[in-house]
């Protein structure tokens, strides 16, 4: 039997993972997350389990998790914030080298803003801090051989206080270690200005709710939070945030998803700024799903002619594609997207601590970019996944950053040389023009990422029927597809419907259908006015 070399313990959104993992990487040992074993037994997030199935269910899951990592495991090793809870779970701690990490309220209310799915911490976030803590915080140091405070301090300051605190050697990482070491920090990537725009930076990585200050800067003295109505909590803990700093910040609740992205909803975000007296030098902020950063990039690229704002993507589907590019717009009767503007953001902060509480079909539908940024430029990609499709439809995974960030570049290196889609920026649309076909004809009601996930399969066999792609890239696509839970097949019958919501498709010229194919991994092309016969032969092969 093995024993863990340190054990983590404390609140939600200290850093347990952060440091864990740098903590492994100084060590050179693994890292295992109790949370991350329980969502796997499971199959759905925690949130999930707390409200199908209630605390009580979870905190049985969650016990056997820390009794099988405690025996098992033979590294760095945190526990959720509420394991301490209960008794049989303290007793495994027995004897294990614990270290409590602590941080105070408002310190806790920055950090856990973004991640509005935790359970117990829903509607005022400092009171009921200071009741969970007042409820745990005693259990932490009973548990504890080591107390380490956070506030203040680098995740790099806190490991080395760790290891400091429990007379380990700190051996100076070298190789593999020293790489996973700086990839804790924020990574960021530039979006060149191009077309009289400003040049932005994405920023990737956790507890990023620090940098919006410094996106919205000092001219601005009124800020308006966009956030659909399952982020109601998260929209108000951000706008809080904002106003104790100063600003006049005030918060508009959209419609979830795609109900959203419709003119009425545009139209009452254009009267709550004018009733704000907003002006040239305020900031909107938009922070959700695709949907919600479509429809704030557009109200700001419309109001006043355009005005800055700032994405914070909180899916995936957001992260890698929505909210990185400029393209903003809503939907009308006639289709996806058709009536929009090209206003880039300020920013964008992709904070992954959003994505752990996402729901898993959430996930996997935002799989499909990042699958499609592999077969249009990146197969690192497709590696990745292959190596362990279990893992990438996980937030929990162990290359789930990396694979983000490929896909967040992918897409900037294209929308960098071609911001209004007049050329290059056309193979991004891979799969999409089936896909929104789908989308319409489902009323909006499929996810984006499953509609395309069908549309590159369909743009796969269209590629190997007009004789551009080989055999072994086109089953590629269905294998990794399948592999991560997307679908493959639509509706047979729907054909003639999807035809005619093509022809409105914003790739289309005239009457000319246009479709990217590939002519080989990584060579993405247009395929212009394609035979109907061989467009219909396509199709058999996604139909159901």
């Amino acid at each position: 039997m093995s024993a863990p070399l340190i054990v983590l313990v404390g609140p939600m959104g200290v850093g347990k993972s952060t440091v864990g993992a740098l903590l492994a990487a100084r060590l050179g040992t693994g890292y295992r997350d109790t949370d991350a074993d329980v969502v796997a037994t499971a199959g759905k997030p925690i949130a999930e389990i707390f409200y199908d199935e209630g605390e009580e269910h979870f905190r049985a899951l969650e016990r056997e998790a820390v009794r099988a990592a405690v025996a098992e495991h033979a590294g760095v090793l945190s526990l959720g914030g509420g394991a301490v809870l209960d008794e049989r779970t303290r007793a495994l701690l027995a004897d294990h080298p614990v270290v409590y990490l602590s941080m105070d309220v408002d310190e806790a209310v920055k950090r856990v803003g973004l991640n509005t799915a935790r359970p117990l911490l829903a509607v005022n976030p400092r009171r009921q801090w200071r009741e969970l803590m007042e409820a745990r915080r005693h259990l932490y140091t009973e548990v504890a051989r080591a107390i380490v405070a956070t506030d203040e301090r680098t995740p790099e300051e806190v490991a080395q206080a760790v290891l400091d605190a429990l007379e380990l050697p700190d051996a100076p990482p070298s190789g593999r270690e020293n790489t996973r070491m700086t990839e804790q920090a924020p990574t960021r990537v530039q979006i060149a200005g191009s077309a009289g725009t400003d040049p932005y930076e994405v920023l990737i990585g956790r507890q990023l709710l620090g940098e919006l200050p410094t996106l919205i800067g000092e001219r601005a003295k009124r800020v308006a939070v966009l956030h659909p109505e399952a982020l109601a909590e998260t929209g108000e803990a951000v706008r809080q945030d904002l106003a104790d700093q100063g600003y006049e910040a005030i918060a508009i609740q959209l419609p979830n998803a795609e109900e959203a992205k419709t003119v009425e909803v545009a139209a009452y975000c254009w009267k709550a700024l004018g009733q704000t007296g907003f002006t040239r030098t305020d900031v909107i902020v938009g922070i959700g799903g695709g949907a919600t950063t479509d429809v704030a990039g557009f109200v700001a690229a419309s109001w006043l002619r355009g005005v800055r704002w700032i994405a914070v993507p909180t899916t995936v589907l957001g992260m890698v594609d929505a909210a990185v590019g400029g393209k903003t717009g809503i939907n009308t009767a006639e289709g996806k997207n058709l009536v929009g503007a090209f206003h880039p953001p300020a920013g964008v902060l992709c904070d992954l601590a959003a994505l752990d509480s996402l729901p898993v079909n959430d996930y996997v539908s935002g799989m499909a970019e990042i699958i499609k940024a592999g077969f249009i430029a990146d197969p690192a990609i497709l590696d990745l996944i292959e190596a362990d499709p279990q893992a990438a439809r996980t937030p929990g995974g162990p290359h789930t950053a990396e694979l983000i960030e490929r896909s967040i570049r992918v897409k900037a290196e294209v929308v960098s040389s071609d911001l209004k889609e007049s050329g290059l920026r056309e193979i991004l649309n891979y799969g999409h023009t089936l896909g929104h076909a789908i989308e319409k004809n489902e009323r909006y009601k499929w996810r984006h990422g499953a509609a395309v996930s069908v549309g590159m399969v369909f743009a796969a066999e269209l590629g190997r029927l007009a004789g551009r792609l080989d055999d072994a890239t086109a089953d590629r696509h269905r294998a990794i597809l399948e592999s991560v839970g997307l679908p493959l097949t639509y509706r047979g019958d729907q054909w003639p419907k999807l035809l005619e919501n093509m022809k409105v498709d914003k790739k289309s010229r005239g009457d000319l259908l246009r479709f990217i194919v590939l002519d080989g991994l990584g060579k993405p092309t247009v395929l212009e006015g394609p035979d109907p016969a061989v467009l219909l032969a396509a199709y058999g092969e996604v139909s159901a």
